[in-house]
């Protein structure tokens, strides 16, 4: 099954009954093995789950930490891209060239990197202190 089919799958069973915004997530991780993850909703808010963290918390809860690829689907006019929180989380799990498809139900297409999503992301380097 390819990133898309899975991502397109798992959407199906996104909780989203406030939103009705349904995402699917699916990631390669280093190791070939494929991981995903949907969006879960809660009536409060903030406290809901996106689909790339379900993805990613997949992962790790599978043994690997490191994504070779990762696309996103969900029913939107343009393709949709990862929220800031999901953008820094992919960056500690990806390098800054890994690529991010981005996908509608309808079809359309847009590929871009980990750093193009998120330049100037914090990491490892400004704890060097630490």
């Amino acid at each position: 099954m390819t990133l898309l089919e899975t991502a397109s799958a798992v959407r199906e069973n996104a909780h989203a009954p406030y939103s009705k915004f349904k995402v699917g997530a699916a990631l390669r991780a280093a190791s070939g093995k494929i991981y995903a993850g949907c969006n879960v909703e809660n009536v409060a808010y903030p406290e809901g789950t996106c689909a790339e963290a379900g993805a990613i918390a997949a992962m790790v809860a599978g043994g690997d930490t490191t994504i070779a690829e990762i696309a996103v689907i969900a029913d939107s006019p343009q393709p949709v891209s990862p929220c800031g929180g999901c953008r820094q989380k992919i960056a500690e799990f990806a390098a800054g060239d890994v690529t991010v498809t981005l996908h509608t139900t309808d079809g359309a297409i847009m590929q871009t990197t980990v750093s193009a999503l998120l330049p100037g992301s914090f990491d490892v380097d400004y704890m060097s202190r630490v």
